[in-house]
């Protein structure tokens, strides 16, 4: 039965259920279930819609009657046999379901009984869903968050949809078709872009929820994606500076000798970091005094000196910690199905708090602001953010909202949320949290993602600019890496020395400019091992790494400093307007086909034109510039018609920069 509800146009058939309604300009939200009633309360990463201008009625399409809805760039057309077909305003397909079925009258009656929305039965309440579309086998593909690849289109690719330590699942992906789409739902599954056609899996769920945006332009469709989830927050004028980090600093002293350091060579410093095991036990949330004895002074000293203090906070909870025996009474602790309720073994026996519980977002929250916030500490790094169980056994884990199998990946939203709306009823505004993870809607809470446990190589450092530009595409603008990587680098190495200036130099053009990293234990370090139970890395200080290298990253340092202005900008037009200061370079030109293959490049804002080193040894690349434009080359000042590739020289001191001709940066400001 196909029929009108007002602006909603809804197919029933033998206990299938399928609502498609507008949700903002150019926008539709598709709603389906299966033998049970369908919850259009659920927003999930979705705002509340916005009112639009849309139109249902019937039509004849493909010779059989239909429904269609129009709002504004977008059409959606229901058949009678219930198969939905998403349209452009020129009427082209866009995304039509994969249905090759004979139970039901249409246009793609056949013998094999496909459907295009299949719910299958499971144990428990729930049902497995696959939904299923036609592929345009010439269409570019980008997005989904950050997966430990070197693939950039992704037409073709099989992408599981979890959390991992460095992986980070996003569903939402951009087509060069003009449209993009947002798979609704934090359950674990699979994503299959194939050539022949495209699958959604979801392992359990009560229901179907996606939403999908047509325009003109990429830049049109990330505004209207950012315009449905949440504009991402504005960025604290502070976090555009350098970040010092290492694993870890062991002591107040320790900490406060480096940001002394850094005042004495006169280097700019914005924010300084507190890594793991500062703590007694995990789930205390608290300084051990012993090594901390003076939080307080600590943060005062820091903040004469004009540096913010980031803390890590972990979601885990020791049974030695005091606070387990109340959260495990009061359900605030994530439960396993089977077995033991072991979650991770990280100097103990962790458990994961349930950040979905509202109740134990409450209770985490007030040992946070009674032992960090009211010594004067606002900025928090949530690590372990996946979370990081070991195993991954998703399909073992209960949450208050559900298996871990239906709502898993909206863990790291709720971890964030804990801290976010705590800092935000205490009154702060200028807030940004890293976290080790995100989903759809998390950079509306301040989210800074960074790329996870990486490894210390240049084959990492690939992965990752591909990574940082895929998870711009998917809506979470504030993101950053380990510069040098996390793990294996070795300081005294020449070879790492080299991949660090590589990735320093790559790091002065990322949304957040920070060093961090584990690094090979030296002979010093080895001695802090009990200091908190667990070991602390090499120096990785920008000094630490030698003259010739100190040399080089001073003067990036420096170059950052100049043009914090310019990336501020950048960051208030991605709160105004949801456009990443780090992109591919199709967002800005995407009527130059070229474009939509460079992976090894991007735009930072629309006037510097990014072009890493990601081969050791390397000493010169070829620089493709976008059509449309005239580039001006930093250092030689010589100007080019956009459209060509050129042959650029890149000693270890030297990253290929151009600024566009015309912009609002002078290609003098980026030499170093």
């Amino acid at each position: 039965m196909l029929k009108i509800d007002q602006q909603k146009i809804v197919w029933e058939y033998d206990g299938d259920l399928l609502v498609i309604e507008p949700w903002g300009k150019n926008s539709l939200r598709a709603r389906a279930s299966h033998m049970r009633t369908l919850n259009l309360e659920q927003p999930w990463a979705l705002l509340p819609q916005e009112e639009v201008q849309a139109q249902a009625y019937c039509v004849t399409y493909k010779g059989h009657q239909a429904v269609r809805l129009d709002n504004g760039a977008i059409s959606a057309v229901i058949e009678e046999n219930g198969r939905a077909s998403f349209l452009d305003k020129n009427g082209e397909v866009l995304l039509q379901e994969y249905q090759r079925d004979r139970t039901m009258r249409g246009t793609n009656y056949s013998p094999m009984m496909i459907k295009g929305r299949e719910f299958s039965p499971m144990r428990g309440p729930d049902n497995s869903l696959t939904v299923r579309f036609e592929s345009d086998e010439e269409e570019k593909l980008y997005g989904m968050g950050q997966y430990q690849q070197e693939t950039f289109n992704l037409k073709g690719s099989v992408l599981e949809l979890a959390h991992r330590n460095s992986q980070v699942s996003v569903p939402f992906v951009l087509s060069s078709k003009n449209y993009g789409f947002l798979w609704n739902n934090p359950a674990v599954g699979k994503a299959t872009f194939g050539t022949n056609h495209t699958e959604w899996e979801a392992y359990s769920t009560p229901q179907m929820d996606y939403w999908i945006t047509a325009g003109d332009s990429p830049r049109q469709i990330l505004s209207q994606y950012a315009r449905a989830t949440g504009m991402p927050s504005p960025m604290p004028e502070f976090a555009t500076g350098f970040w010092q980090c290492k694993m870890r600093y062991r002591t107040q002293e320790e900490l406060l000798s480096v940001a002394r350091e850094y005042k004495r060579r006169g280097l700019p410093i914005s924010v300084i970091i507190i890594d793991f095991f500062h703590w007694p036990e995990q789930g205390v949330w608290d300084f051990d005094p012993e090594y901390w004895p003076d939080p307080e002074a600590m943060v005062k000293e820091l903040e004469e000196m004009g540096i913010k203090l980031m803390v890590s906070v972990w979601p885990t909870v020791d049974p030695k910690s005091p606070n387990y025996p109340t959260m495990m009474e009061q359900g605030y602790l994530v439960h396993t199905d089977r077995g033991n309720r072991t979650q991770l073994e990280c100097g103990g026996y962790e458990v994961f708090y349930d950040a979905t519980h509202p109740g134990a977002r409450e209770f985490v929250w007030d040992k946070i602001k009674k032992h960090y916030y009211d010594r004067g500490i606002k900025h928090f790094w949530l690590d372990a953010a996946e979370p990081e169980t070991i195993p991954y056994h998703y399909d073992n884990f209960r949450y208050h909202m559900g298996s871990g199998l239906e709502v898993a990946n909206v863990y790291p939203y709720y971890y964030e949320k804990t801290v976010y709306d705590g800092l935000k009823a205490a009154g702060e505004t200028d807030i940004i949290n890293l976290e080790r993870c995100a989903w759809a809607g998390s950079q509306r809470l301040a989210t800074l993602v960074w790329s996870g446990d990486i490894v210390s190589s240049f084959h990492s450092m690939r992965r990752q600019i591909v990574a940082g530009l895929h998870m711009a595409v998917a809506g979470i603008p504030w993101w950053t890496t380990d510069i040098g990587g996390f793990d294996f680098g070795n300081p005294d190495d020449p070879a790492f020395r080299e991949l660090l200036v590589r990735w320093f130099q790559y790091g002065v053009f990322c949304p957040v400019f920070r060093l961090h990293g584990a690094r090979v234990f030296s002979s010093d370090a080895q001695e802090g091992m009990g200091y908190g139970g667990a070991p602390s890395g090499a120096p990785n200080e920008v000094w630490s790494y030698g003259e010739e290298a100190y040399g080089i990253l001073c003067k990036y340092l420096f170059l950052r400093e100049r043009i914090r202005g310019y990336v501020m900008a950048q960051m208030d037009l991605c709160h105004q307007e949801g456009i990443p200061p780090m992109r591919p370079l199709f967002v800005d030109y995407p009527e130059d086909e070229a474009a939509w293959s460079v992976k090894d490049q991007f735009l930072f804002g629309p006037d510097i034109l990014v072009s890493p080193i990601t081969h050791g040894g390397q000493t010169s690349r070829s620089v493709y510039l976008p059509k449309g434009a005239r580039w001006v080359q930093v250092g030689t000042g010589q100007v080019l018609e956009g459209g060509q590739a050129v042959e650029c020289a890149a000693p270890l001191e030297t990253i290929p920069l151009f600024v566009r001709e015309g912009g609002s940066v002078e290609a003098k400001t980026l030499e170093i």
